[in-house]
């Protein structure tokens, strides 16, 4: 038996250059990182020993917040306010923002609006520093970048535009269940456009072309998952009900953990005490 202990993070995912290659998995607990591929098909076993700490100040917490936070962290930083969500609703400008300087390093920088293909078609926003983990972390099976921006505020003001021909949000069960039937995603914003193009001119001639810039040259993006078996039912596993979590891993996909017996979502339990044994 393989034990590993810690702090768990979000797990870390490698794209390989070989498109027909699966997805590269690593659970994180502190600073070991556990290579999860070769585990397929394995017995493994993860058990919450009853500690959280904010992932933050590391202060003990009984409950986490945000996927990680204690609770005065959630409150007080600018990573889990309400327009790192939504971020038509960035109030920066207003100097209200909770840490400009903060806001400066993360969200005055180049962001991408982007279409996507985990459980259907949506269209969603990740700083550029973050493609393609954030399509992984979503299970998106394809992805094609649409408009580059210059700060995270405009990011949102082109994904409200879509969000009114498209949803903007997954289906975490739909996309565990399998794979989505591929989509021309070329086809569908050369569709889609037209409905948002005088949408598009009035940002564009508030903030610049540059500011606001069309991603022409842009090429969708396949992504394969290390998936043995796909659940026929999806039933949510969680520590906080059930400590010890036991069963063979079927696959990974988006931050889920597939066993046969439930699916695990590890980046909910951020900042939890595990103990992971194979």
């Amino acid at each position: 038996m393989v034990d590993y202990q810690g702090s768990l993070r979000k797990m870390a995912a490698t794209l390989p250059a070989n498109s027909d290659d699966a997805v590269l998995y690593s659970m994180v607990l502190d600073e070991q990182v556990i290579g999860l591929n070769t585990y397929l098909g394995q017995d493994i076993s993860l058990t919450y020993t009853g500690g959280i700490h904010c992932i933050h100040c590391q202060r003990k917490t009984n409950k986490s917040f945000s996927q990680g936070y204690c609770y005065p962290c959630f409150k007080s930083l600018p990573q889990c306010d309400l327009c790192i969500m939504s971020p038509e609703k960035c109030h920066y400008q207003a100097g209200t923002c909770r840490d400009e300087q903060w806001a400066d390093e993360f969200c005055m920088q180049d962001h991408y609006v982007y279409l996507a293909n985990s459980s259907a078609l949506k269209v969603g926003i990740t700083r550029g520093t973050q493609i393609p983990t954030r399509w992984i972390d979503q299970g998106a099976v394809q992805a094609l970048p649409i408009f580059r921006v210059k700060q995270r505020h405009y990011a949102g003001l082109v994904e409200v535009l879509f969000k009114q021909h498209m949803a903007d949000k997954t289906n975490w069960r739909a996309m565990l269940k399998g794979n989505p039937e591929l989509l021309d995603l070329s086809a569908i914003i050369a569709k889609t456009l037209p409905e948002v193009a005088e949408g598009i001119s009035a940002l564009q001639s508030e903030y610049g072309i540059d500011g606001v810039q069309f991603c022409d040259q842009a090429e969708t993006v396949e992504i394969q998952f290390p998936v043995l078996e796909f659940p026929t039912k999806v039933t949510s596993l969680n520590f906080d009900k059930t400590p010890q979590v036991n069963g063979r891993l079927m696959g990974i996909k988006g931050q889920y953990l597939l066993l046969d017996t439930g699916v695990l979502n590890l980046r909910k339990f951020t900042g939890y005490q595990i103990q992971f044994s194979v």
